[in-house]
């Protein structure tokens, strides 16, 4: 019974710390989503496509800049690079957009401001940059040849044939400018459900994310931490945590602004800095997207693309922690806790009281996008909930009569599963029935 009773203690303040850490963040995470809704809804995909043909510094630039502006999750960034990839991309430059969407977003600065103090933030964009000068320059001579080119093939002719037998999608030549767009109502709908639907994609991350943040800072004892990131050893301990870091990313499953929360258990853990924006920037190789690799691009590219992530972000933590060092930038002093013990009237608390104010406009935005003239070049991914522009759907399945449209092929996939689990099901039941 006082065995039961105490796991029961433990289990209420590993919960306890992973709400408050939701909490310490939530006016950022509202603030961040927010803004990349609206730049997600008002920046045309069109010209993105389009400038990204090969890897030389002006198409890394705008690449990198495409990235910063579009949706931080990981799964709709690899399905992103290889729709671009499909449409005539450069892979090097989608590349360069898949590490920038999910390491230079806003969002994802926001959070680790509040939760882990401005340095985290600024060495994440630091690291980010100097992650992708590395992708664009070393990473290129061994992400190139035989298995590129034929990666590259396969997703264009398979992007021809679907336009072929759905015609080509449409273009947004002809669309209003940004200063009509920024004064219609109707658009504004369209970047608040851009909102809604980024935060319901994300929503198993942040709250796998948050749980398990929770657990690791009450639970696990500081001994743990150093048996697993080496201590001690100066040079040598930092090489070792920004090896280790992407590891545990990789077995953590948590991908997009989920790991933040976790990146926060870690640095209380006593990983070290360049360890922590190793372990933040690998979210992209985390075990989920190495399958979708494999699906989009083969075994064997997957593979060394995961050689070569992995050693890019282990060398971009390592240099960051290198020069933050050098610039006395890194924090001597770790956090003995994580997140408040219970709530206060302070400005965090104000902060997220007026931004659930802006939610619910946001909210009310996207209850209504229908009536107010919003949604017409978009649809909403059944499985995961993201929106959808129905022009640059990466997949889409036609069902009933209906076509479906999906961020990734990962979601047409499971929906199709879906189907084919309830068809199974109505056959057993018929099969029942008749018997």
């Amino acid at each position: 019974m006082l065995a039961t009773a105490t796991v029961l203690v433990d289990v209420a303040r590993s919960l306890r710390e992973g709400f408050f850490m939701f909490w310490e963040t939530l006016w950022p995470l509202v603030l961040g989503f927010g803004l990349s809704g609206a730049v997600q809804a008002f920046v045309s995909r069109d010209s993105m496509r389009r400038r990204l043909g090969d890897h030389r510094a002006p198409a890394v630039v705008r690449a990198s800049g495409y990235g910063m502006v579009s949706s931080s999750c990981s799964y709709a960034a690899s399905a992103m690079a290889k729709s671009l990839l499909a449409k005539g991309a450069d892979y090097i430059a989608a590349m360069v957009f898949m590490f920038a969407s999910t390491n230079l977003v806003i969002e994802l600065g926001i959070v680790l401001i509040v939760l882990m103090g401005w340095q985290f933030a600024v060495s994440e964009f630091v690291g980010g940059i100097i992650m992708i000068f590395l992708l664009a320059t070393l990473g290129a001579l061994w992400l190139r040849g035989r298995l590129v080119v034929q990666a590259s093939e396969r997703l264009r002719e398979a992007e021809a044939e679907h336009e072929h037998e759905h015609g080509a999608p449409a273009s947004e030549d002809g669309a209003p400018g940004l200063k009509v767009r920024l004064q219609s109502v109707a658009d504004w709908t369209d970047s608040a459900t851009y909102t809604m639907s980024d935060l319901t994609m994300v929503r198993r991350e942040l709250l796998i994310g948050y749980a398990v943040a929770g657990f690791l800072a009450v639970l696990v004892p500081t001994s743990v931490w150093q048996a697993v990131f080496i201590t001690g050893h100066g040079f040598w301990t930092s090489v070792e945590n920004a090896i280790v870091g992407p590891f545990i990313a990789i077995i953590s499953f948590v991908c997009s602004i989920g790991n933040v929360p976790l990146a926060a258990a870690l640095w209380k853990g006593g990983i070290s800095f360049g360890g922590v924006i190793a372990f933040i920037f690998a979210d992209l190789i985390a075990f989920p997207l190495l399958l979708i690799y494999r699906r989009y691009y083969g075994t064997r590219l997957m593979l060394r693309m995961l050689v070569v992530f992995w050693a890019l972000m282990s060398t971009a933590g390592l240099l960051t922690e290198l020069l933050f060092q050098a610039a006395g930038l890194v924090p001597t002093v770790r956090p003995t806790t994580i997140a408040p013990a219970h709530f206060s009237w302070n400005y965090t608390t104000y902060l997220n009281l007026i931004f659930l104010a802006l939610f619910g406009v946001l909210y009310w935005l996207y209850r209504n996008r229908e009536r107010l003239g919003g949604g017409d070049r978009y649809a909403r991914d059944p499985v995961c909930g993201m929106q959808v522009e129905t022009a640059q759907a990466p997949a889409t399945v036609v069902h009933a009569g209906e076509r479906h449209f999906f961020c990734s092929d990962r979601c047409a996939e499971r929906f199709e599963l879906g189907l084919d689990t309830t068809e199974e099901g109505r056959q057993s039941g018929a099969a029942r029935a008749h018997h």
